[in-house]
């Protein structure tokens, strides 16, 4: 751990951790922000591999003795600095006095489908808030992986990273090209693919077919439009989530994480696995 504490917020380090907000610089560097106590405990806890610095005021805050055992533990490099630089290295207004920068990783497509049996597929999904929120439900129902496809959002984004309150560190996430490419492999690793789109059979009645028992990928469309007929086509069938009450919709993220579980319900029933194991 380093004593000195950074104290310059437009210090030339302190201009480059703020630039990761944008995703060229992302890209440029390779790295990206993990902000806040829980984001940045998960990370430690669970790919600390990934950690280049945990940067943290110094004070009583309660999640500061965990955060400095972890990161020692972990080997990893850890700065205090004060409110103000922390401040200036995060993209949130609110950090809570701790963020860290991280390494990108890339995950294969292939290699991450072999043996999956329940995928999160987000096609075009642009707000990183529900694009978080879906991975962290996927994580919650026990996905096995989750694929941002075509034009979505990256995975990396500070909004997206905060939004997965850790679940970003629990699972496999690639990024991927087209959705062709996507539910090909998909289909080649023994997975099912259906589109959730309004368009397609009530979800009760594929799950009295056991349309849900088997491996399963998830395709999720984009927030406004949903998935274009040509996306559609691309999966084996579509399902729609009915609404039985006078609601006009459900947005993406409730959507999703309603079809998660009662996928994760299915698959356990059919397998005798209670749930929780």
């Amino acid at each position: 751990m380093n004593d000195v504490i950074l104290s310059n917020p437009k210090s030339e380090r302190v201009r480059r951790i703020a630039s990761l907000a944008r995703k060229k610089d992302r890209q440029y560097h390779g790295r990206f922000l993990v902000e806040g106590p829980q984001s940045v405990r998960e990370l430690l806890v669970h790919r600390a591999d990934l950690v280049e610095t945990v940067y943290a005021t110094r004070g009583a805050e309660p999640w500061q003795p965990e955060i400095d055992r972890l990161a020692s533990e972990a080997g990893v490099r850890l700065e205090h600095a004060t409110p103000e630089v922390i401040a200036a290295m995060a993209e949130t207004v609110s950090p809570q006095g701790v963020v860290a920068v991280a390494r990108i990783w890339e995950s294969d497509l292939v290699e991450t489908l072999s043996g999956a049996r329940l995928v999160a597929i987000l096609h075009e999904i642009r707000d990183p808030g529900n694009a978080g929120t879906v991975l962290r439900a996927a994580d919650a129902a026990g996905a096995d992986a989750v694929v941002f496809a075509g034009e979505s959002v990256d995975p990396f984004h500070p909004k997206v990273v905060r939004s997965t309150t850790g679940s970003l560190f629990h699972l496999p996430v690639v990024v991927a090209g087209s959705l062709a490419e996507v539910i090909g492999a998909a289909r080649e690793a023994g997975l099912a693919s259906i589109a959730a789109d309004v368009r397609g059979a009530d979800l009760l009645a594929a799950r009295i077919d056991g349309v849900l028992d088997g491996p399963v990928a998830w395709v999720f469309g984009n927030e406004a439009r949903g998935l274009t007929e040509a996306d559609r086509a691309l999966a084996d069938r579509s399902v729609r989530l009915p609404i039985y009450g006078a609601a006009e919709s459900l947005n993406l993220a409730t959507a999703a994480s309603v079809l998660l579980y009662e996928t994760a319900f299915a698959q356990r029933a059919a397998t005798g696995e209670a749930a929780g194991d």
